[in-house]
């Protein structure tokens, strides 16, 4: 039976983590990015297409790259952040489903219905994207989720002659308690829910 998290787990993830701004001169290792792929490809997507591919800037270079694709704001976030994930999509997800999904054929649900196709990818990369984010938070990292970026560029220059297109970006590190405003409202159940 699964029990439920202790307090201190929930305020990790949840309660008392943000989204930051900027970070500490501590360096991400390439074995934590492997850490966060680890867990967050356990989260359950449809048919688990798994339709996310990241690409990790970590390099000088990538990061000048990505940053001038950006809204000057996000751009100077990029540069100095240890790691910047671009979070895209492959719009030929369905491909793997022989593999990734062998109970039915399910390839032939998308094959030719290209709403299908980017709604799914969508949805479930976007999916994916907060298990990243939750990802890196269990592991002691934080994260800065972001659009404000030219995706058709960063396309071009990151995912050229390939299926995927980008859905957003995220900074990752470890964050600079500076660099964040008090939390934003979050209002209590009554205000957005409604139980039938």
């Amino acid at each position: 039976m699964t029990i439920p998290l202790s307090d201190t787990a929930l305020d990790q993830l949840f309660r008392t983590a943000r989204t930051y701004n900027g970070y500490l001169d501590k360096p991400v290792s390439e074995a934590q990015l492997h850490a966060i792929w680890e867990l967050m490809k356990y989260g359950p997507t449809s048919a688990n297409c798994l339709p996310a591919r990241i690409i990790w800037c970590v390099s000088t270079e990538a990061k000048e790259k990505l940053a001038a694709l950006s809204m000057p704001a996000n751009g100077e976030k990029i540069l100095k952040a240890p790691v910047t994930a671009i979070i895209g999509m492959d719009m030929e997800f369905y491909e793997q489903l022989p593999e990734l999904f062998p109970h039915t054929d399910a390839r032939s649900w998308f094959v030719g219905n290209a709403e299908m196709i980017e709604k799914t990818a969508f949805r479930n990369s976007s999916l994916q994207g907060g298990y990243f984010i939750l990802a890196a938070r269990a592991l002691g990292l934080d994260t800065g989720a972001m659009s404000g970026f030219n995706n058709q560029a960063v396309d071009e220059a990151f995912f050229a002659g390939t299926s995927i297109k980008s859905n957003f970006i995220s900074t990752l590190g470890y964050g600079d308690p500076a660099s964040i405003f008090e939390r934003s409202p979050r209002p209590g159940f009554e205000r957005f829910n409604t139980i039938v």
